[in-house]
This record gives C-alpha cells, sequence and structure tokens, in this order.
C-alpha cells in the first residue's frame, strides 16, 4: 500500500471570519509601528496583505457575485473587529493605505456600522466610547489627499444619531470654511456631510437650531447665502430650503421667517441670474408670504415691493410645467396683492417711504 504524501495531513484550517479581522487588526498594528524597523519590501509585503484581507472582509459583509452574505459570519467578524480596536487602528492608518486599499476600507466601515449583534449596532455603541475618532475623521478636511476618505466615513459614522449629536454640537462651526474650500473635491464632500448633519436626524437637528439660533444664521446668511461664489450661495439657499420647510423645525422656521433681515437677503436671491438659485430661494420666499402672523417689518418690506414683486411673479416660470409650483406661486401672489398700506398703519409703522434696504 502506498502512503499518502505528508502534506497532505497538516491541511490549512480554513480561517474564521474573526480570524480575518484578526488579522487585519495585526497587519494595522505593524503598519502603526511603521515596520518595525524592517525593510521597504518587508513593509510593502504586509502592505499587500493588508489590503488582500480587506477584500475578504469585504466578501464577507457584501457577499460575492456567487453568494449573498451569511449573518453568522458577518456577526462573527463584526463582533471581533470592535472588540480588538481595529476601526481605531484603520483611521488612523488609512493617510498610510493605497487608493485601492483606502476604498475597500471605506466599504467596510460603511457596512460595519449597519450590522446588528444581537438586536444592536454594536458600531454605536464603540463611537460613543470613542467619539475622538470623529474629531479625526472631520480633520481630514484640512488634508485634501485623505478628504473623500475621511468624509466618507464620518458620513457612515453619523448615521447614528448620537455620532451625529456629537458632530453637530462640537464640530460644525467648522464647516462654514470646510464648504467653501478652493477645491472642488473637498468642497463638495464637505457641502455633502454638512446637509446630512442638518437634516438626517430630525429631532437632533431641530434642538440643536432651536438652542443655536442665532450664531448658525448669522453665520449662515454671512458666509454662504452672501458669499460672493455661486455654487456656495446655490447649495446654500437649498438647504435652508430643506430645513425650513421639514415640520420637525417649525419652531424655527416661524422664527427665521419673522425676520427683515433674512427676507432681504432672499429677496436679493430671487433677483440672481441663476434660475436654480431664483426657484431655491422661492421655495423659502414663500414662507415669509404664507406666514399669517407677519412682523409689520416684514409687512411693510413686502408692501414696498408690491408692484415689483407682482410683476416678477407674473414672468417667474420653470422650463417645464410643474403644477404644485403653479399653484405655490398662486398663493403667494395671492397673498402679496393682498397686502397693503392700511396693514402697515394698522400695525404702527406710520411711513409711506419704502424701508431702507429693500431689495426690489
Amino acid at each position: 500500500m502506498v502512503p499518502k504524501p505528508v502534506k497532505s495531513l497538516f491541511k490549512h484550517k480554513p480561517k474564521t471570519p474573526g480570524d480575518i479581522a484578526r488579522q487585519a487588526r495585526d497587519l494595522l498594528v505593524y503598519v502603526d509601528s511603521g515596520g518595525n524597523g524592517d525593510p521597504a519590501p518587508k513593509l510593502k509585503e504586509k502592505m499587500t496583505d493588508l489590503g488582500k484581507v480587506l477584500r475578504e472582509m469585504k466578501s464577507i459583509l457584501y457577499g460575492s457575485g456567487e453568494a449573498e452574505p451569511v449573518p453568522e459570519a458577518c456577526s462573527q467578524l463584526t463582533q471581533e473587529f470592535f472588540r480588538a480596536n481595529t476601526l481605531r487602528l484603520l483611521i488612523t492608518n488609512l493617510p498610510k493605505l493605497d487608493l485601492e486599499v483606502r476604498n475597500d476600507a471605506r466599504q467596510v466601515v460603511a457596512n460595519l456600522q449597519r450590522q446588528q449583534v444581537q438586536s444592536r449596532l454594536i458600531a454605536c455603541d464603540y463611537l460613543e466610547s470613542n467619539l475622538d475618532l470623529m474629531d479625526i475623521l472631520v480633520s481630514g478636511y484640512e488634508n485634501p489627499d485623505i478628504t473623500l476618505h475621511y468624509g466618507g466615513m464620518l458620513r457612515d459614522c453619523i448615521r447614528h444619531q448620537s455620532i451625529a449629536k456629537y458632530v453637530l454640537e462640537k464640530h460644525v462651526k467648522k464647516f462654514f470654511g470646510y464648504v467653501q474650500f478652493p477645491t472642488f473635491d473637498v468642497s463638495s464632500d464637505a457641502s455633502a456631510t454638512f446637509k446630512e448633519l442638518l437634516t438626517r436626524h430630525k429631532s437632533t437637528v431641530a434642538e440643536f437650531l432651536s438652542k443655536n439660533y442665532d450664531w448658525f444664521f448669522e453665520e449662515f446668511n454671512k458666509e454662504l447665502l452672501e458669499s460672493s461664489n455661486y455654487i456656495t450661495r446655490r447649495q446654500a439657499v437649498k438647504l435652508l430650503g430643506d430645513i425650513l420647510l421639514d415640520r420637525s423645525n417649525t419652531v424655527v422656521m416661524v422664527r427665521y421667517v419673522s425676520s427683515k433681515d433674512n427676507l432681504r437677503i432672499l429677496m436679493n436671491l430671487l433677483r440672481e441670474s441663476s434660475k436654480s438659485i431664483q426657484i431655491e430661494a422661492f421655495h423659502v420666499f414663500k414662507l415669509f408670504a404664507a406666514n399669517q402672523n407677519k412682523p409689520p417689518e416684514i409687512v411693510s418690506i413686502l408692501v414696498a415691493n408690491q408692484s415689483k414683486l407682482l410683476r416678477f411673479f407674473g414672468n417667474f416660470k420653470l422650463d417645464k410645467e410643474d403644477e404644485h409650483f403653479e399653484a405655490d406661486k398662486a398663493q403667494v401672489v395671492r397673498e402679496i396683492a393682498g397686502l397693503n398700506q392700511e396693514i402697515i398703519s394698522n400695525s404702527g409703522s406710520g411711513s409711506d417711504n419704502p424701508p431702507p434696504g429693500s431689495p426690489f
């Protein structure tokens, strides 16, 4: 009888999802150390191994062309990934990785945010105990080489309401600068995160805006709506409409449309040469017109500009017919046409002259 080859007695045991997560951590520890003083070829080899491991993780989490993800495997991988503090190592060492490996890392992190283990999003639990990682991700906007990957990871993390609240309260002021960064990729990614912070978690946003109304909208108006940059103005007025038209922000909306300074800014935006900005400005302006408890100074400005506004809206049309838009415009016209000087007199204005700063 011919004996079996010896090598068949030592078959490699298939790696479990937990093994793969641990291997990723070990490789990231090696990268974090700078390669322990090893020569460059050795470090490059380990970087290649890390890329392979991240692709294995991605295959487990997303499945492959032949198979769907296996929930138990995803659960094991998720548990070990966060237990071993691998997310911290991945984030802090991301700038050292090749572009393709960064892309895989981003996809792995995105998926892990959604993985439940025993009905809990353990990614959220981990991030709540490691909030400084959000500080690192936000700082990515100051490094264009890493912006898109850190920015994407940041948006994945603020899917969790508690994490979004932390970023809002600690970092949102920085975004007034980030969204105006001269590099388009940076400003565009920052704008996407800014919008996500201010629209995704309704109750958190409403609470934040109520508590921080004065400084937030002062900055929003000055830095964004009155920016010299066309793209900044267009994105800002669109975001303003998204915020104010959300029912969760009704209290904030009523306060915003009671300000004559805000009305002046929106009327100036209606006069823009850009149709896109005009349309978005209209969606905010209609809230001023529809307010049934307009303060006297708002009524005064609208009456002073009544004929010009009615003439403007008479010629204001979309490129494609839109029944909803036409209905909104008709309502605005009725509101403005219904105002008259008697309303101002009754409100105590006592002046027939147009208010200073009337834009129309």
